[in-house]
């Protein structure tokens, strides 16, 4: 690994686990609740305890009323599943959103850690490109970043379908999964049947071009998923105000399926600050 990714994957090491010390520890926590409870001990019975609570058995044993003690079975798997199409490899400002998709899963893999919950991750665009299977430590989560800073790849469709199925057959019981990706491509039915097993969170990362072209003349864009170029006329009212409309009705399309599917999720520009995107995101699941 050559120096300056080493240098990037420390930088955003120093970030992330700042962010997810001070800012997310106990949202996080609280946000991301543990898939049950388990006994944990009993204890004499106190006023106001519930009845329903009480140990029969060791009650008749002492002659005196105890209670089952439950607590939060708080372990849980982690699945980061991570858009590297080549529609990521964009950027009008200082960042790219594959940038900025990095940052955010490093600040939520560092935030898992700390809390003890494993951590996995899928690479996908129109195929799984790699997946990292769970585990817990900030080694682990260092891994994670390094395989995304190294990870090369100028094109590619996206595929949806792809990481859904992937890992409803590697991961065998219930995870929380953040899906991190631009939005380019289409979420088929798959999504749906996914949505059912799996605690889906998803985290649009947009550049405000993609919306909002500037008057620059005639331009020659280019399609990164389907790799076509075609010349636009940026300098008509009428085709940037068409093709606003059109970014509008996709990103409302999207939004609709995820309220449909009662899952969680936020947008946000590559200009914008993600801390407060995650901030929105976790306040949204402690109210569950």
């Amino acid at each position: 690994m050559d120096s300056d990714i080493l240098k990037k994957v420390h930088k955003i090491e120093i970030k992330a686990k700042g962010l997810s010390r001070d800012v997310f520890s106990g949202q996080y926590r609280s946000a991301f609740k543990g898939r049950g409870m388990t006994f944990s001990e009993v204890r004499e019975y106190t006023y106001g305890d519930e009845v329903r609570s009480i140990d029969w058995n060791v009650s008749a044993r002492f002659n005196h009323p105890f209670i089952k003690v439950f607590e939060e079975e708080r372990e849980l798997t982690i699945m980061l599943m991570i858009d590297v199409s080549g529609s990521t490899i964009f950027g009008s400002k200082n960042e790219l959103k594959t940038e900025i998709i990095t940052e955010i899963a490093a600040t939520i893999a560092f935030s898992a850690s700390s809390n003890n919950d494993k951590v996995g991750a899928i690479l996908f665009s129109d195929k799984i490109d790699l997946f990292i299977p769970p585990k817990k430590g900030s080694a682990h989560c260092l891994r994670i970043i390094r395989e995304l800073l190294s990870f090369r790849k100028q094109e590619g469709k996206t595929s949806f379908h792809e990481p859904f199925e992937y890992i409803n057959n590697v991961i065998k019981k219930r995870c929380t999964c953040f899906l991190i990706t631009d939005g380019f491509g289409e979420f088929d039915k798959g999504l749906t049947i996914f949505s059912r097993k799996h605690d889906v969170c998803s985290i649009i990362v947009n550049d405000q071009m993609e919306s909002e072209l500037p008057n620059l003349g005639l331009v020659l864009m280019k399609d990164a998923e389907s790799n076509q170029s075609v010349w636009i006329d940026t300098s008509n009212k009428k085709t940037r105000e068409k093709f606003y409309t059109y970014r509008q009705e996709q990103k409302d399309k999207l939004e609709k399926q995820f309220k449909k599917l009662g899952m969680d999720y936020v947008s946000l520009l590559t200009t914008d600050d993600y801390t407060k995107a995650l901030i929105k995101l976790f306040a949204k699941r402690e109210r569950l």
